[in-house]
């Protein structure tokens, strides 16, 4: 394993070659003199990523600091979870994925000068997230068994987490199993595909595979294995993780075992062997077709979860004598519409379409696309002539979700150019008129406050800056093309 001394020489040298505007040589205000906007935006991607890395992962165990206040230079002592954590995973992934689509297609210097160093600063954040991992023994609808997932705290040792019950959620596994698809696809490291699999598998053994009167899965995966309410933040992350799986394995005779209800009598437990590509589609298209029957909107936006459960917490019943977690029905559709859930099923229509053909994702992609801006986005709320997105709580990180969401579907849908053009001219203006120390305020429109002890600011969002930069980069660049 390489260790954090071999990254931590060319990092700090990268971060003050940023602060000294020395990137790329002439470079003005985050953007390389003379260059296209592909390559501006790659560079502001860069450059926050490497400010927020410095200011909120410290020491040997790379513990991430929830928050850092640029003014005052302080960071808090509260750590970040899994999810937090996992957005700087995502940061570096889009840096390298885009990274690797300008080189591939005849670009090769921003390759050449940046690519190893986000490779080993990739390798350092997945081996220092075992922190977060933890063992526990699960009974489920079809089997008891132990795993080994990422809790949502950190342990004070790799492998130490608290994991059992409410301690682990599905969502933060589909966060990682994305991500680790990702660096699997850029750097061709087996390691992050089997680990994917691992996950993807436990994420999995939650969906409720337990019959209804009329045979039919009650269907749905619960926030973690100690809810029984299930979400939209549960079950949309895990279809476009899923596809990438079937495309991986379309060529391939590898099989795994297919866990389920006998529906001729309702209660058996049986098993077959299945090929991992039809396996890996067929969950796909049934978990988005269970998230658009019970979330889906009138007003074409995804609402938040379903509630209303009974059970109304986790049980056991015994069948044939063995322990199985019981069935859950859900009754109550409830919000709020948030930007991550319909963001999510956007990229998912698009896989689903891209390896299916079916008219039908590509209607609902449209449909959703349209919906979603009309509900979310406010033009000249905030400031006239650009769109605002709701900011409150976690929803920074949320619509960065949304946005990629856009950039995923426009190849097949060039209706979306504009609501992702909202998202570039919000980041621009907000580095343009606050950018402090490499750093963006929590409000891209309206800047820090005038308070400096109270700008805080949330690691996860800064990397959503710089995932959204890189994003737009790769873009950009497939726009020219």
């Amino acid at each position: 394993m390489i260790k954090i001394a071999t990254f931590i020489v060319p990092f700090l040298w990268c971060c003050l070659s940023i602060a000294h505007g020395n990137v790329h040589g002439p470079f003005v205000d985050g953007e390389i003199i003379g260059s296209p906007l592909y390559k501006t935006n790659f560079v502001r991607a860069m450059e926050i990523t490497d400010h927020t890395m410095a200011a909120h992962f410290t020491g040997p165990n790379m513990a991430m600091a929830r928050y850092f206040n640029p003014y005052t230079g302080t960071k808090s002592v509260e750590t970040g979870s899994i999810w937090m954590y996992t957005s700087a995973i995502e940061a570096v992934n889009a840096i390298m994925h885009s990274l690797k689509l300008i080189k591939d297609n005849g670009d090769d210097q921003l390759y050449k000068e940046h690519f190893n160093r986000y490779a080993v600063l990739l390798e350092e954040l997945y081996t220092h997230a075992d922190y977060y991992l933890g063992t526990f023994e699960l009974t489920s609808y079809t089997q008891t068994r132990k795993w080994t997932v990422y809790g949502v705290h950190r342990g004070h040792a790799p492998g130490t987490a608290k994991v059992e019950g409410v301690e682990n959620v599905y969502d933060d596994q589909m966060w990682l199993i994305r991500e680790l698809l990702e660096s699997y696809k850029i750097t061709g490291n087996s390691d992050y595909l089997v680990k994917a699999e691992y996950l993807t598998e436990y994420v999995l053994d939650g969906w409720d595979c337990t019959l209804d009167q009329d045979g039919e899965e009650m269907g749905g995966i619960t926030w973690g294995p100690g809810y029984v309410t299930k979400h939209s933040c549960s079950n949309g992350p895990m279809v476009s993780p899923l596809v990438w799986l079937h495309e991986i394995y379309k060529h391939s005779e590898d099989q795994l075992t297919y866990r389920f209800i006998d529906a001729n009598d309702k209660v058996t437990r049986t098993a077959r062997q299945v090929k991992k590509s039809q396996y890996y589609l067929d969950f796909a298209q049934k978990i988005y077709a269970w998230q658009k029957k019970n979330l889906l909107r009138t007003d074409g936006v995804y609402d938040d979860m379903m509630g209303g459960c009974t059970p109304r917490r986790p049980e056991i019943e015994f069948i044939n004598d063995t322990p199985y977690r019981k069935g859950i029905f859900c009754r109550d559709r409830v919000g709020p519409a948030i930007t991550y859930n319909s963001g999510t099923m956007i990229s998912g229509t698009a896989d689903l379409y891209r390896v299916t053909g079916q008219s039908q994702y590509l209607d609902d992609a449209v449909r959703l696309s349209d919906a979603s801006f009309q509900y979310f986005a406010n033009l000249g709320k905030e400031k006239p002539g650009y769109y605002s997105y709701d900011i409150s709580g976690f929803r920074n990180w949320f619509n960065g979700v949304l946005m990629r969401g856009y950039t995923e579907i426009y190849p097949i849908y060039r209706g979306v150019s504009n609501y992702i053009e909202s998202f570039q001219r919000n980041l621009d203006h907000g580095y343009d008129h606050y950018l402090h120390d490499g750093f963006l305020p929590s409000n891209l429109l309206q800047g820090w406050n005038e308070d400096e002890n109270s700008n805080n600011i949330e690691a996860m969002f800064s990397f959503a800056y710089a995932a959204e930069y890189a994003v737009l980069a790769r873009h950009e660049f497939e726009r020219m093309k």
